[in-house]
């Protein structure tokens, strides 16, 4: 009984620590904070410790404009295909969250600071964009894909 006792404490104390090496890597699904609706499949990637972000796939009725462009976006964005075009970037890893980025919102073309928390055992990714302050902002759930 004592060697299954201190097995099932090994289990659990080994749980922790693989949650903390899930990476945000890979394909999310991105839920409009406000429509509840899947918007777009992004692909999150790792260079040298920094995340980048860039949308595959856009979800949008039938009657609309199916490879649409960002014609409120501002420099090199300026009317450019919305997918395949990188949103976030510049996320370093700052203990438990993603940091110090930034993330684009294609509707409106306005950039803000950004930041990330896995969820749910690396199942969904707690994504915010701010201005400021985090306070100041508005968060979406992002559901892994892959």
């Amino acid at each position: 009984m004592k060697f299954l006792a201190f097995i099932a404490a090994a289990a659990l104390s080994i749980a922790p620590a693989l949650a903390d090496t899930t990476s945000p890597t890979g394909l999310w699904k991105n839920i409009d904070d406000e429509t509840g609706k899947p918007k777009a499949l992004i692909r999150i990637t790792e260079s040298n410790g920094v995340l980048t972000g860039q949308i595959e796939k856009i979800f949008r009725d039938a009657n609309e404009d199916q490879n649409p462009k960002c014609d409120k976006c501002e420099g090199a964005r300026k009317d450019q295909p919305i997918v395949g075009m990188t949103i976030l970037s510049g996320l370093k890893k700052d203990g438990e969250e993603y940091a110090g980025g930034e993330i684009l919102d294609p509707n409106n073309g306005k950039v803000y600071k950004s930041k990330l928390r896995l969820a749910d055992g690396g199942k969904k990714l707690n994504v915010r964009g701010y201005i400021g302050v985090p306070m100041l902002g508005r968060s979406q759930t992002w559901v892994r894909q892959d």
